[in-house]
């Protein structure tokens, strides 16, 4: 890059690092959101819940569903290697 096109760029460095920042943000997100371990969790969660009566079978159905469908897109995103 030269000096005058770095020059005219400098006022978008800052909307450059916001989006820097979002993506980090956006990435992390996903992999907290996509952990086969935490869904597992989540899983055995809804599980004790249903058993404590703190749920009822459909709210637990619904919950496991999402989160059935969660693990599937997890393994497949972990097959294609996305992060």
């Amino acid at each position: 890059m030269g000096l005058l096109s770095g020059l005219l760029s400098l006022p978008l460095a800052p909307v450059r690092g916001t989006i820097w920042v979002a993506e980090q943000v956006k990435r992390e997100a996903e992999r907290v959101y996509y952990d086969p371990g935490s869904i597992r969790r989540q899983l055995e969660d809804v599980e004790r819940a249903r058993e404590e009566g703190a749920l009822d079978d459909a709210e637990a159905d619904a919950l496991e569903e999402q989160l059935v469908a969660r693990l599937i897109e997890a393994n497949r995103r972990e097959r294609e290697g996305q992060p």
